[in-house]
């Protein structure tokens, strides 16, 4: 956890921590995973679907907020990947999580100086929550494109009914999606390891399996191919281990036949141990049990977990990176960007270059954050990374 100033026994009675305690009276304990797809997607009361977490006024800011040059960066990143597909008449452009439609917006400004990308892209955009469609959809209302941006609830809505569409050339973008994948957490023992589950403490509050009072889910030795004790044999008694299967991949990345994914957040390059699952409501950390439906819960993206799950696909996709954000912008030529808006817009020059010292600072956003690409194997290496990666 990045932060521990917070107070571990605070619980706030939310409609969803009723609902969830309701539920453990009624079946018994629920797994971690359960905890956090109820947390951030519960149909009436959870975080992503009835809020509006962005900016100041919510619970905290992503990279596209600080900057417009993360956005147009990231715009112009897209085209050269559509040149490197040939620069086909038809392309797919999907943002998983667009938050406030910042980053769609601000890369499709920059686009509008690539001849030909505003006619041939077709936006979708996945997003479950009402309140943040909204918004997106006011962003980008007047984006001009030769056809409007689509929202669906999830990628699988976009091929369910023409499958064709995975034959398309596609692009995907997730800023601060990886992270909000459910975790499996697991405490060491002295016999092993025990798998963390939610379930009611002696006062009928939502607590950890592996605290005094509340009921222990049976331990759980790892099947002998992701052996726990294989990867953190160092552990010791106490210690906790998190861990992400990324199942999403499947279904959000994989299916497509020829493209390109681009995903950033912050996280670590190799397996380690700790417990990263963290709550944040008004820019504060919290316990994650402490306000259920009403904080954001997310967790360190284990990128090394994230090119094993695409390694399970086989040889038709390939891994780039990861790499620092500092050295994915500075590639690609975020310094020079800034100065050209300073220049431009001289009475925000100390703004912006607040913005990208922020996004770029080691320590800081800048090493903590990590840019990974996913590619078809026809496409060369993706523009911001080393030609060396997982494969």
């Amino acid at each position: 956890m990045s932060d521990l100033r917070y107070d571990p026994e605070a619980r706030r009675d939310t409609p969803l921590a009723r609902k969830l305690e309701e539920r453990i009276r009624r079946e018994g304990t629920i797994s971690l995973p359960q905890y956090m797809t109820a947390c951030l997607g519960d149909g009436d009361h959870g975080y992503y679907t009835t809020r509006r977490p962005l900016g100041s006024a919510g619970d905290f800011v992503t990279a596209p907020e600080i900057s417009q040059t993360f956005g147009e960066l990231i715009g112009l990143w897209c085209a050269v990947v559509w040149q490197q597909m040939g620069s086909p008449a038809r392309v797919n452009l999907v943002e998983l999580g667009p938050g406030r439609g910042t980053l769609m917006g601000d890369a499709l400004r920059a686009l509008g100086v690539v001849p030909g990308f505003l006619a041939a892209v077709r936006v979708s955009l996945v997003e479950i929550g009402a309140g943040l469609r909204a918004l997106q959809q006011q962003r980008l209302g007047s984006a001009p494109l030769a056809t409007p941006p689509m929202w669906y609830d999830d990628v699988a809505s976009l091929y369910f009914d023409d499958p064709a569409i995975l034959d398309e050339p596609t692009i995907i973008l997730g800023n601060e999606f990886l992270d909000t994948a459910p975790v499996f957490q697991f405490l060491r023992h002295d016999d092993g390891w025990l798998s963390r589950r939610v379930g009611l403490d002696g006062r009928g509050r939502l607590a950890f399996t592996d605290l005094a009072g509340v009921a222990p889910a049976k331990p759980l030795r790892p099947r002998p191919d992701s052996s726990l004790d294989a990867w953190f044999n160092a552990a010791r008694p106490g210690d906790i281990v998190t861990r992400a299967p990324y199942e999403m991949l499947d279904s959000d990345v994989l299916p497509w036949r020829r493209f390109a994914a681009l995903f950033i957040d912050y996280g670590h390059t190799e397996p380690r141990a700790g417990d990263t699952l963290q709550a944040v409501r008004g820019h504060a950390f919290e316990h994650p049990l402490t306000s259920p439906g009403e904080a954001d819960l997310s967790a360190q993206v284990d990128f090394a977990a994230v090119a094993a799950r695409v390694a399970r696909h086989g040889a038709a996709t390939a891994v780039d990176g990861p790499t620092t954000q500092a050295e994915f912008l500075g590639r690609l030529g975020i310094m020079e960007r800034a100065s050209r808006l300073m220049a431009a817009n001289p009475a925000k020059a100390a703004e912006i270059e607040m913005g990208v010292a922020r996004l770029m600072a080691v320590p800081g956003m800048g090493n903590r954050f990590k840019a990974i690409g996913i590619r078809s194997v026809g496409l060369p290496p993706l523009p911001g990374f080393e030609v060396a990666g997982y494969r």
